[in-house]
């Protein structure tokens, strides 16, 4: 929750005044806990942006992230998500596109260099795909890995695995070939869930020595 009433105040007034001045572009825009998050039409990302960081009343100019969520069961399953800054108001803001695997996202780059590698990160972990992009590569992965490792039906252990194998004196990638999840989780805190002592705790069970009168 915010701690200043005038805080949610100068939000509440920013999204007014963006929902009445690009009606056709935000879906909605509303203060959520304290932070202004407004949804945009997909196709409208570039324009939406543009004025955040142009009109006066708004002076967005610092672009601080974008990420990506995954929601499997929904047509379209994933969220993009950009976050800026306003120095000048002391805001930020959050902005959400929706898309599917298949449809792609327009590129922001235009309005912000440092976007290319956001939108590389979300393109090498969600697979979704930016227009426009100048250099859409992967960027955390290798250029040959198969597969995009934040969407929730990724299996854990990856579909291949690579090593250095020494008759063909390269690195070569073969499928993986565990019987289960390399990871298992027992949803327990790591004190619950321990079984065993750790180096050192077997000092806590010893008798301490008796102090001399």
């Amino acid at each position: 929750m915010s701690n200043s009433p005038s805080i949610d105040t100068g939000l509440n007034e920013t999204a007014a005044h963006l929902s009445q001045s690009m009606a056709a572009d935000v879906l909605s825009a509303e203060v959520v806990r304290g932070e202004l998050v407004v949804v945009v039409q997909r196709a409208s990302i570039v324009s939406v942006v543009k004025f955040l960081r142009d009109d006066a009343k708004c002076q967005f100019t610092q672009l601080l992230d974008i990420c990506g969520v995954d929601y499997p069961e929904r047509e379209e399953r994933f969220d993009v998500v950009y976050h800026f800054i306003s120095m000048t108001r002391n805001e930020r803001i959050r902005l959400k596109v929706t898309t599917g695997e298949e449809t792609p996202v327009p590129s922001i780059t235009s309005i912000y260099a440092c976007a290319d590698w956001f939108e590389r990160e979300v393109w090498d972990m969600y697979g979704v795909f930016f227009s426009d992009h100048p250099d859409l590569r992967r960027i955390l992965t290798d250029y040959g890995f198969d597969g995009h490792p934040q969407r929730k039906d990724f299996p854990l252990t990856g579909y291949v695995e690579m090593r250095y194998d020494e008759e063909q004196k390269r690195v070569i990638y073969e499928p993986v070939k565990l019987v289960q999840d390399f990871r298992t989780f027992d949803f327990l805190s790591p004190w619950e869930g321990m079984q065993s002592l750790l180096p050192g705790d077997e000092k806590a069970s010893e008798t301490p020595p008796k102090q001399s009168a």
